[in-house]
């Protein structure tokens, strides 16, 4: 049986803009359901933008890659070309070592729900050895942002 993570609430949060591309949609005229999962990335760039030390390269620099093990997407209402999105972006606390994101899109225009989502990251370092406990770096970066 799985052991149940410790979760705080969001406290964290990103809003990020995102214009929908021609190339992003189907011969539906709707948003493929794959840019979904990009948007999330997007969202989760511009988060550790803003909240300095989460960003991918940062997280390299200091000895660890954050692969995605985990996502989840829930699919509200589509997306046409032309539309700006929102991508909001929560951060959620755990004492497990592990980054995990929850995510809403909304379509700004009435900021109808058209997407729902989270993801889960794990630190491997150099080695590519799966880290048990959270690296120093990750420590240091939720005692700053009051996350711990």
């Amino acid at each position: 049986m799985a052991k149940k993570v410790k979760r705080q609430a969001p406290s964290l949060i990103n809003r990020t803009p995102l214009r929908v591309r021609f190339s992003e949609v189907d011969s539906m005229q709707i948003v493929w359901h794959g840019e979904y999962v990009r948007y999330f990335e997007d969202g989760r760039e511009a988060f550790g933008r803003q909240y300095g030390g989460l960003g991918y390269m940062e997280m390299y620099n200091s000895g660890y890659v954050v692969p995605l093990v985990k996502i989840n997407l829930e699919f509200k209402y589509p997306l046409v070309c032309g539309d700006t999105a929102i991508v909001e972006t929560r951060y959620i606390s755990c004492e497990a070592a592990k980054i995990i994101f929850e995510y809403t899109i909304y379509r700004e225009s009435d900021m109808q729900v058209v997407a729902t989502g989270e993801s889960t990251q794990v630190f491997l370092n150099r080695d590519n050895v799966l880290e048990l406990v959270n690296p120093e770096f990750y420590i240091q970066w939720k005692k700053k942002w009051g996350v711990e």
